[in-house]
């Protein structure tokens, strides 16, 4: 089987590639190993930018869809202490400069927006062979194959693709999530609702933090972070929650039990999320025929806020460079390139920056001068 354009990847990057190529009147086919597109949760809610993630939109023709899915005051922000002090409080500016929207219902509009058969499940990349003048062939876990004239690795941290263009691997940053749920919050957990306001809460000391935000029927969704080594990550036994909330309570022992509530009532198995990112310099010689986009081209932890939206804007460039240069794949991926490391390196120093402020000894101070001075980067 032989097609023109092969995406590796059904996240938001790879569906803006594909959708942005079918606006051009160009077809392409993603190629995703979840077996649907309901195989699994796709995670809490995003901010999209209006300087990179909404132009991905408007770009691909949906962001009328996309304004339909805001939700209300969720852009509102606090900074508290571990006593659950309020050191600073930024209300919803309304502005629509970063509204937050939930990331399942933002994949599902691309999804909608796509022809049928477009995207082809249960096909995971076990292989990625070059087979010359450009051409590659990807072969998957059921056995298929397809060769591709232009292959794009929209497959995330791990990706399959990247090795084609870069020895390069994400490395631990220092520092692990734990993901926790409560749910109905506003009956059953009223002071962490409180706590958490209408928006998101970060809650920070040196080395740990608990941040939340508000979804949907008053859920709240934390993330419980800790600078640890990797070592300490293993040592936990994720398999056994009960252990797992102990050993990770402990950290967080005289703090306010509206925050600590958030990890220790959880309705839902706690979740480990360790956070690696790509060198911030992360860039290739140009090789005929592959890219990347979104986190195969330039993970980073998630303290800028860009990693969606580096997704979708990328594949919305990649798409456009594509359609400005028919017949010419080299043209389109020298000219997206061009202008993908020095977004995507200033996009990461931002994070690192970001990720060493909410954790150092000056924690939350340093959160708090940060906000209040700050400036996105674009």
């Amino acid at each position: 089987m032989k097609t023109p354009i092969t995406i590796i990847g059904a996240g938001l990057g790879g569906l803006t590639l594909a959708r942005v190529l079918h606006v051009h009147g160009i077809s392409a086919t993603v190629y995703e190993a979840e077996a649907s597109a309901n195989a699994r949760g796709q995670g809490g809610l995003l901010d999209i930018h209006e300087y990179n993630g909404q132009l991905a939109l408007k770009a691909a023709g949906l962001f009328d869809e996309f304004l339909g899915l805001i939700q209300a005051e969720a852009e509102a922000q606090c900074v508290l202490d571990k006593d659950a002090n309020v050191l600073l409080y930024q209300p919803d500016k309304g502005n629509g400069g970063r509204p937050e929207v939930p990331r399942g219902d933002l994949r599902r509009i691309l999804l909608d927006s796509l022809p049928a058969g477009t995207v082809r499940w249960g096909h995971k990349t076990t292989e990625v062979s070059p087979l010359g003048d450009g051409r590659h062939v990807v072969t998957f876990a059921n056995g298929s194959t397809v060769t591709t004239d232009l292959l794009v690795g929209a497959d995330g941290a791990w990706s399959r693709v990247r090795p084609l263009l870069s020895d390069a691997k994400p490395v631990y940053v220092g520092t692990s999530f734990i993901e926790t749920f409560l749910f109905d919050s506003e009956t059953r957990h009223k002071a962490s609702a409180e706590a958490v306001g209408s928006g998101t809460m970060m809650a920070l000391a040196p080395g740990k933090g608990i941040m939340a935000h508000r979804e949907a029927d008053a859920t709240l969704h934390a993330y419980v972070a800790l600078n640890k080594p990797e070592y300490w990550i293993a040592s936990i036994d994720f398999s056994d929650p009960v252990s797992t909330l102990a050993s990770v309570a402990a950290e967080f022992d005289g703090w306010a039990p509206e925050l600590t509530t958030l990890l220790t009532a959880t309705e839902t198995d706690p979740m480990l999320r360790p956070i690696y990112a790509l060198p911030i310099e992360q860039r290739w010689k140009r090789v005929p025929g592959v890219t990347l986009i979104g986190d195969a081209a330039h993970l980073m932890s998630p303290f800028a806020g860009e990693g969606a939206n580096l997704a979708m804007y990328d594949g919305a460039e990649l798409g456009r460079a594509i359609a400005a240069h028919p017949g010419d794949v080299e043209a389109a991926l020298i000219a997206y390139e061009q202008d993908l490391f020095p977004r995507s390196a200033s996009a990461a120093a931002e994070a690192d920056r970001n990720l060493k402020l909410f954790f150092n000894d000056n924690a939350p101070q340093s959160v708090v001068d940060l906000f209040t001075s700050y400036q996105p980067v674009k």
